[in-house]
């Protein structure tokens, strides 16, 4: 394994005069350098993806279409390479690593099917007497040189969410991954090297912040698309002047378990949503709320299964649970425990630290208030309390100023009709957790959770502008 990776600016593999050690959160080991983009090779990305604009949006679908396949070919013959380094570099066990490459691929997949079939609309004039003899068409034009902010959590299907949409769309695109996580997707970089893109259409720059918030101020670049924090996230909008933004921030996600619930397949579904990635998910189902009914069933059958995952090294094919991405965030978790206990909070299992481990923590006799239920606790925390009936779950649930996703356990069908209504959030997902998410569904949230929709057929729209024609008919 080459474990110095330089930075791909302009469609070029360049040197630059910073490399930094990227370590596994596991125990520190340093796996590799990553070169860091200072403002003279942002500026060399920025130019060239200037000068492909025209290049990419005139670049026929069937090339489009081919290339984003040979880019899956690509990972294809390196899956085991990329989810090895994803799984050191992120702290990510192994089957969820291999997860993630395998939802990359389906992702440019989905991204080369989407691009045979780019929006656009006829339109009868003459419903009026000043539209007779006239018609419209409504074609999309890709809207210019795309910035993408990718986080550390999917370091890998995040990135390609970014990338993959606006291939398909006719767009260059500049990505600044995570600083934390940049090896796996410089990796990808060199895959996509191999096929015919245009030189100068992508760019993949680890920078730190002051660098990177360029990308959102500079007005060349037409549209950000972010994930990542909610105060980072509502900050850069105000920042990003005139350019389109799309935005996905995440939530403290709710669940909510009712009587008529498979209690069996509730409890396993939220082992999952409560705790892969050590909680490290924008969907993460960190509040859960079960009818009274079936509460002390519920609360017993699931602290049971937490006290049964597995901890281990992110390589150990058995690790279902490993440690966070740093022990900053660590203490914070831990720091966040503390506070609801110290105001009457009850811990279930866990919650205690080592390093930059947290064990799995179910808390209970939580307030609204408290950090680990009104704040993204992005971490193996999960809060777990009854409610009397369906109808006050709901309102329980919607008590957050966040709302991407959430989930529901019910074989009723008008809880189901009520959810959907009520809810407010961006999915609603039914008899599963809030962390349910395939690449092509419309994905991103209400409220403090973002702004604009992600999943490839929408990301798409979102990276092209309409267009209207009104001309004669004879």
């Amino acid at each position: 394994m080459n474990n110095k990776r330089k930075i791909y600016a302009g469609g070029y593999f360049i040197d630059t005069s910073v490399y930094k050690p990227i370590r596994r959160p596991f125990d520190g080991l340093v796996i590799g350098e990553a070169g860091f983009a200072g403002e003279d090779e942002l500026e060399t990305a920025i130019q060239a993806a200037l000068q492909t604009e025209g290049t990419m949006a005139d670049l026929p679908v069937y090339k489009r279409h081919k290339i984003l396949l040979d880019i899956v070919s690509g990972m294809e013959k390196k899956r085991e390479l990329l989810a090895g380094l994803l799984a050191q570099e992120a702290g990510k066990p192994l089957r969820y690593a291999e997860g993630e490459v395998a939802r990359a691929m389906q992702t440019f997949k989905v991204a080369a099917e989407e691009s045979l079939r780019l929006p656009g609309e006829y339109l009868r004039l003459d419903w009026t007497p000043a539209g007779e003899a006239k018609e419209g068409w409504v074609k999309y034009f890709p809207v210019g040189t795309i910035a993408g902010i990718s986080p550390f959590n999917f370091p890998l299907n995040l990135s390609v969410h970014k990338i993959a949409p606006a291939i398909a769309a006719g767009n260059p695109v500049i990505l600044k991954p995570a600083s934390q996580t940049p090896m796996t997707i410089l990796e990808l970089a060199g895959i996509i090297d191999q096929t015919e893109l245009p030189k100068g259409s992508l760019s993949i720059l680890p920078m730190d912040r002051q660098t990177g918030n360029k990308l959102v101020t500079d007005r060349r670049i037409k549209m950000l698309s972010f994930t990542g924090s909610p105060v980072v996230g509502w900050k850069m909008k105000q920042q990003a002047g005139m350019k389109k933004i799309l935005l996905e921030l995440g939530g403290n996600a709710g669940v909510l378990i009712t009587g008529s619930a498979d209690l069996d397949l509730a409890v396993a579904k939220c082992l999952i949503g409560g705790f892969a990635y050590s909680g490290q998910v924008c969907i993460h189902a960190q509040r859960l709320f079960v009818e009274k009914s079936v509460f002390n069933e519920f609360a017993e059958k699931f602290v049971a299964g937490v006290k049964q995952l597995k901890y281990g090294d992110p390589l150990d094919p058995d690790t279902e649970i490993s440690v966070m991405i740093d022990e900053e965030n660590a203490i914070r978790v831990e720091d966040w425990i503390q506070e609801a206990v110290n105001d009457g909070a009850n811990i279930l299992t866990g919650g205690k630290r080592k390093g930059t481990y947290i064990e799995p923590t179910v808390l209970t006799q939580t307030k609204a208030v408290m950090k680990v239920c009104s704040l993204e606790v992005f971490g193996p925390v999960v809060t777990l309390e009854p409610v009397p009936d369906f109808t006050t779950g709901i309102g329980r649930m919607n008590e957050s100023e966040y709302g991407l996703q959430a989930g529901v356990f019910t074989n009723d069908f008008q809880q189901v009709n009520q959810a959907f209504n009520e809810l407010q959030v961006g999915g609603v997902i039914i008899n599963d957790v809030p962390t349910f998410r395939v690449d092509h569904m419309p994905y991103g949230g209400v409220k403090k959770s973002g702004s604009g929709r992600e999943g490839l057929k929408y990301s798409i729209r979102e990276m092209m502008e309409p267009k209207l024609l009104v001309k004669p008919i004879k």
